[in-house]
């Protein structure tokens, strides 16, 4: 690559820029610009790629309804309900408040479908009660809600899904269906490695919840577990796209929340519109610099010409999956998933295509690689976010994080090497990939 040329001194600059504290959907943009210049090409292209991905992107507006569900949940008693609901399952064996934390993952994967969401919002919560009377060390507490918080973006509803069903075509739909046994499959080997730790550190037992209150627990959860269910439900009835299960996610959390909880002051729900806000524009602005900068690559013909080197290779299916693997888990030590997904991905799915591989099977993989580059160190962003919520030093928390991060390695080589774990059930419901 000549070094001098419009695309390098493009890459430099986003990269400077966001090294200096831009934000990076910023720096794209900004970069972007400078290459047109350079290239002698039209520089409003910019705006026009900008406003056209935005506003014809009719999937994208799944993204700020799944946030604002996300926060009315929080903002009321349904996680509190949920949380006790855990508690009756799972709660009365050794190291059961940490299966807890494993399993409210998986409940609350179904609602937010953001790993960050989770660990603020829940994982929170959790590491205040793993902690409380000395139970659990705060670094073992921190480390399991931040690999626990990966589930969210995995099982339905999830946004790194809905982002790449925008820029591969697949099925939004059966993607949904795809990351329920991957995300499933991540929390058994978690699950694994806590029930190992509770024998071997000798973890306390939680004083298990009299049988006779477990039906009053269930029906008082219930409003709230019934969310997945009428999601995936309604989308694969046909009643409804996954654009509008995501609106009708929102509607619904307001419901339950507002007329029969009746937990959600006009205050909260103020702040709930803020903050889902807020984050929808942090999240819009990384997409249309990812946007406009992926049209910068599409003129330099990056995609196809990676293509056609990797096709030299001779490469097999799986020998290119786990080339992607290796890619993806060093690149999210690095760079935040949403930016990956929107960057590095699009460069990557016409050699898969070309491969003949399910364009479902790699999405999930894909999104699986990058939610475990939240926790891997150094630069995992899961592992920043926890050691300010549990004020514990960035070394011991690491400590604690790898025997998860290798569990989950390892599902992650299932789901890359055994597509049909992920495959099976979009094809029993008529997926034809």
């Amino acid at each position: 690559m000549n070094l001098a040329s419009p695309f390098s001194l493009s890459v430099v600059a986003i990269t400077a820029l966001a090294l200096l504290g831009l934000p990076i959907g910023h720096s794209m943009i900004a970069g972007s610009i400078l290459y047109l210049w350079l290239a002698g090409l039209d520089m409003g292209t910019s705006a026009e790629q900008l406003l056209n991905g935005l506003y014809t992107s009719y999937i994208l507006l799944a993204v700020p309804m799944f946030i604002l569900a996300a926060e009315l949940m929080n903002a009321g008693t349904m996680t509190d309900r949920l949380l006790q609901f855990c508690n009756a399952v799972v709660g009365r064996f050794r190291g059961g408040l940490a299966q807890v934390n494993v399993l409210q993952s998986i409940i609350f994967a179904g609602m937010s479908g953001s790993a960050i969401a989770d660990a603020a919002g829940t994982g929170k919560m959790m590491q205040k009660l793993m902690t409380k009377d000395g139970k659990y060390p705060a670094s073992y507490a921190a480390a399991l809600t931040a690999v626990t918080s990966v589930i969210g973006p995995i099982i339905p509803p999830s946004i790194p899904l809905v982002i790449y069903a925008l820029i591969s075509d697949a099925s939004i739909g059966y993607l949904f269906i795809a990351g329920i046994v991957p995300g499933l499959l991540l929390a058994l080997s978690q699950m694994i490695i806590v029930a190992i730790d509770a024998r071997r550190k000798n973890f306390p037992v939680e004083k298990p919840v009299p049988l006779r209150e477990v039906p009053g627990i269930t029906l008082r959860a219930f409003p709230a577990l019934m969310l997945p269910v009428v999601l995936l439900v309604g989308i694969r009835g046909g009643v409804m796209t996954p654009t509008e299960a995501a609106a009708v996610a929102a509607g619904y959390a307001l419901l339950i929340s507002v007329a029969i909880y009746r937990s959600v002051t006009p205050g909260q729900l103020y702040h709930a519109l803020l903050n889902s806000a807020r984050t929808t524009a942090s999240i819009g602005m990384l997409i249309a610099g990812a946007l406009v900068f992926n049209y910068v690559v599409t003129v330099e013909n990056i995609p196809q010409s990676l293509s056609v080197i990797l096709q030299s290779w001779d490469l097999s299916p799986m020998g290119f999956l786990s080339l992607v693997n290796i890619l993806l888990l060093i690149l999210g030590c690095l760079l935040e998933g949403t930016t990956i997904l929107l960057v590095i991905v699009p460069v990557l799915i016409p050699t898969a295509k070309a491969l003949g591989v399910d364009m479902v099977h790699f999405g999930v993989m894909v999104v699986v690689n990058i939610m475990l580059g939240l926790v891997t160190p150094p630069y995992g962003l899961l592992l920043f976010i926890m050691t300010r919520i549990a004020e514990v030093p960035l070394r011991d928390l690491v400590h604690d994080v790898m025997p998860f991060l290798y569990a989950m390695i390892a599902a992650l080589m299932l789901i890359t090497f055994f597509p049909s774990l992920v495959l099976w059930l979009p094809r029993l419901l008529g997926y034809q990939g």
